[in-house]
């Protein structure tokens, strides 16, 4: 294709449409594709991660040239190296920030309040962990640094505060006060007070001492018309919470995430399903006491929903997917931990195409996913998955006089196969012990698919490693940790097809030598990290040489019999 005299502009707009792999692969065509490239890849939303080292200080000019703007400061604490670290964020990438990430540092309000002033523009904050900053209980108390913040702030959408064992009312309230336009806000982990009412009688929410529910309620009931998602994860959330909050006048979330919330019922969920019916996204992940008809209730009433979280539910099974189809708009689908669902209702959904969602992501980690009914005189049972044909009983005949045209149609109209989502983006499969060849080699055939677990499937040999490889080639992650009986002849055969792969992991796979190695270094170009921990056919020597033929890669971990975890930086 002729592109010579095309502008960058234009050619940044066409590499927009391309994964970052194949952007960074078309930057190696010329100096304007490689400019264009550059610039294709500021505008996505990259997350650098910086530690407070002072080798960090070369490269935050360097990240300056690129105008980043979402960062994650690291090991910040009181040292001078970290004010040396803030000093350069707040003079070269504070100008341009719109995502920055405190998690967990011990950074002093001085250094806070400077590295806030610099970053105009902010739209998200990260101060989960950050207790340092709320022991006190005197953060943004001075009416000058108030409104210094107010102005910092005033673009802040997006505000984490979980996990602060330190934050009060007064404190929330301050920091809450300068930011106007919040629409996300997170209080995962927070010791939110339900059932104990400081201000019984009284309108001054400014409790020095604790973080209340009622002042929560105040605060949203404030911004109902603004506020889009919250995250109130691993607190003791209580049925008469979820009611008022529900109800609050004008309030209509988009993404609410009750992760770990033991007290939370079936009834809370119902009251939730008919009061904020617009969610798109409800993450329950962890609610022991939920069960089927919880699910049932959202896929009853939340149409809208792209994403749901239904992991380590130990009630639920597969009676509360029978709605599911209801959902059409669902896009991520995760299932994990959930011992007692089979998967059988989940793949008969997905083979009817007039129900099926458009799944992009889906997880059946850590489940049993054997069909054990399906009939095993006249099922022909494709794994254990529930990739099943039904009994041949429904049919009405006999399959031994059936013609083959008329055996083949039954097939393609009954068979329940996971194989019709091909538009699967991310599958995890990990610890569905239960899985064999046959059922891989037969399903796991998506052209779109991109990151892929079959790690701890013990019984999976070579011929799923290859099937997967050729029937997935958009792979760039994949796992297959512990798999004892992966070897070397399957990665030699199956290296080729793996062109795209970015993350490998093959760690506790014991019969992998130099070999396997030597495939990924030929084969696997684009490969940035790799996981060799704990295979025993693999050495020092084959780390080292590795290393040597591949200085393109980031990192690879190898651990030893009778040493410790090694990680090289290449």
């Amino acid at each position: 294709m002729e592109t010579r005299g095309l502008p960058v502009e234009v050619i940044t707009y066409i590499l927009s449409f391309l994964p970052i792999a194949d952007r960074k692969e078309a930057s190696l065509v010329n100096h304007t594709w490689y400019f264009a490239a550059q610039d294709s890849l500021r505008q996505e939303n990259i997350l650098y991660h910086i530690p407070a080292t002072s080798a960090s200080l070369a490269a935050i000019e360097s990240l300056a040239r690129r105008h980043v703007s979402c960062i994650s400061l690291t090991n910040l604490d009181s040292s001078t190296v970290s004010r040396d670290v803030i000093q350069a964020v707040s003079c070269h990438l504070g100008p341009h920030l719109q995502s920055l990430s405190l998690r967990g540092s011990s950074m002093s309000e001085t250094s806070f309040v400077h590295l806030l002033l610099a970053c105009p523009c902010l739209s998200s904050l990260d101060l989960s962990g950050c207790n340092s900053l709320f022991m006190s209980g005197t953060l943004l108390s001075k009416p000058e640094t108030i409104s210094q913040a107010q102005r910092a702030l005033t673009n802040l959408q997006e505000l984490n505060l979980s996990g602060l064992r330190y934050l009060s009312d007064l404190s929330f309230n301050r920091l809450t006060g300068c930011a106007p336009h919040l629409t996300r806000l997170s209080l995962a982990r927070c010791h939110l007070t339900f059932e104990f009412d400081p201000y019984r009688g009284s309108s001054n929410y400014n409790s020095s001492a604790l973080l209340s529910f009622r002042n929560l309620l105040h605060f949203l009931k404030e911004r109902a018309s603004s506020i889009r998602a919250l995250d109130l994860s691993g607190t003791s959330i209580t049925l008469q919470a979820v009611r008022s909050l529900v109800q609050v006048e004008g309030l209509h979330l988009r993404e609410l995430v009750l992760q770990n919330c033991r007290d939370l019922t079936n009834e809370a969920i119902g009251l939730l399903c008919v009061h904020q019916p617009h969610l798109t996204a409800l993450d329950v992940t962890g609610c022991s006491e939920l069960s089927d008809q919880a699910v049932l209730a959202v896929s009853a009433r939340l149409r809208a929903l792209h994403s749901l979280c239904l992991g380590k539910l130990q009630r639920l099974t597969d009676g509360g997917f029978v709605g599911v189809a209801e959902l059409q708009s669902l896009q991520s689908l995760d299932v994990s931990e959930c011992s007692l669902v089979s998967g059988s209702e989940l793949v008969k959904v997905c083979s009817a195409p007039e129900l099926r969602p458009n799944l992009t992501s889906l997880s059946f980690a850590f489940c049993s996913l054997l069909r054990k009914d399906a009939g095993p005189k006249f099922s022909r049972n494709f794994g254990n998955m529930g990739f099943f044909l039904p009994p041949l009983q429904s049919l009405g005949q006999n399959p031994k006089v059936l013609p083959d045209s008329a055996w083949n149609e039954s097939q393609r109209q009954h068979q329940a196969s996971l194989q019709a989502l091909q538009q699967l983006q991310e599958l995890d499969l990990m610890a569905c012990s239960k899985l064999t060849d046959t059922s891989i080699t037969k399903v796991i055939r998506f052209p779109d698919l991109r990151r892929l677990s079959l790690s701890l499937v013990p019984e999976i040999t070579d011929a799923s490693l290859v099937a997967v490889a050729r029937g997935c080639r958009s792979l760039e992650q994949l796992s297959v940790s512990h798999c004892g009986k992966l070897t070397d002849k399957g990665f030699m055969e199956a290296a080729s097809s793996l062109r795209r792969l970015q993350h490998l992991v093959l760690s506790g796979c014991s019969q992998l030598t130099q070999q396997t190695l030597r495939a990924i270094s030929r084969e696997c170009r684009q490969l940035k990290s790799l996981d060799v921990s704990m295979c025993q056919g693999i050495s020092m020597a084959d780390v080292e040489l590795f290393q040597a033929q591949n200085p393109l890669q980031t990192w690879i971990q190898s651990r030893f019999v009778g040493g410790a975890d090694l990680s090289f930086t290449l």
